[in-house]
């Protein structure tokens, strides 16, 4: 089992402690972020992290303070340098199209590729990264918090270049439409094999250029799709479910009519004999 490093003596000069303190924190990161990518937040212990790090257990609260906080410190870590690559594409893209607005391709190019290169050919490190992604990203209890905090800014970014892009765009289809490449981004970096056994081994879910070779045309024609349609022709919206008093729920538009009611149970009729 691994050993952290000693601390050197005061007398031996700064640099080599705050050199073996980033080395110690480094390496609890890495072993926390494999550990959470593959079990999850909650049955992962503070002690599980310390002896895969090969690390005291109290260093964990030296660190980072708790194991929330190192949760939220391995998903922040690998967020800066993505935000900080897909908004220098951004900024290329917009560059390059001038006083035109981008084309919608390129500006998904730039909000997936550093994902998915990174997934395919980064340290094993990122592959990690990208599942727990998918786990917040499902996860009531850490999705809204912790990509609201971390992921946000970088998305307005794109959805302010899209709508240039799109500028008849309802604001509801853009934002809606970008839900949908969200989920398409969390199930790819799943990994589940779930395409795998589909296609009878054809495709592979791990095969990430090809993922990313049909993403952005795929996603670039669901946003022109989404924004082009007029309201009318739209598909039938689905029929509306009983309320809890069992009573149906309004619906609006054109096809708001009443619904006829239920006449209720029949009562039934006496009949007097006849004398």
């Amino acid at each position: 089992m691994k050993t952290s490093k000693p601390i050197p003596a005061a007398g031996r000069g700064r640099g080599p402690r705050l050199a073996g303190a980033a080395d110690t924190r480094r390496r609890i990161l890495d072993a926390a972020e494999l550990l959470f990518a593959e079990r999850g937040f909650h049955a992962v212990s503070v002690r599980d992290i310390t002896t895969a790090a090969g690390v005291d257990v109290a260093l964990i609260n030296y660190h980072f303070g708790s194991k929330q906080l190192l949760f939220e410190a391995v998903f922040m870590r690998r967020a800066e340098l993505l935000n900080a690559e897909r908004l220098r594409r951004l900024e290329a893209v917009v560059a390059r199209a001038g006083s035109a607005a981008a084309p919608i391709e390129d500006i998904i190019d730039a909000f997936t590729h550093p994902l998915l290169d990174r997934s395919e050919r980064g340290d094993p490190g990122w592959k990690a990264y990208f599942a727990l992604i998918a786990q917040v990203n499902n996860s009531k209890e850490f999705g809204g918090l912790m990509m609201t905090r971390y992921f946000d800014p970088v998305v307005h970014a794109f959805i302010s270049a899209l709508r240039r892009a799109m500028p008849d765009c309802n604001e509801r289809d853009l934002y809606w439409s970008y839900h949908f490449l969200s989920g398409a981004l969390t199930l790819t970096f799943a990994e589940t094999g779930r395409i795998d056994n589909l296609s009878r081994g054809l495709c592979r879910s791990n095969d990430l250029d090809s993922v990313h070779e049909r993403m952005v045309p795929f996603i670039a024609a669901g946003f022109r799709a989404v924004c082009a349609e007029a309201p009318g022709r739209r598909p039938t919206k689905l029929r509306p479910v009983a309320g809890r008093a069992g009573r149906p729920r309004a619906r609006s538009g054109p096809e708001s009519a009443p619904l006829p009611s239920s006449p209720g149970p029949r009562r039934s009729r006496r009949v007097r004999p006849r004398a």
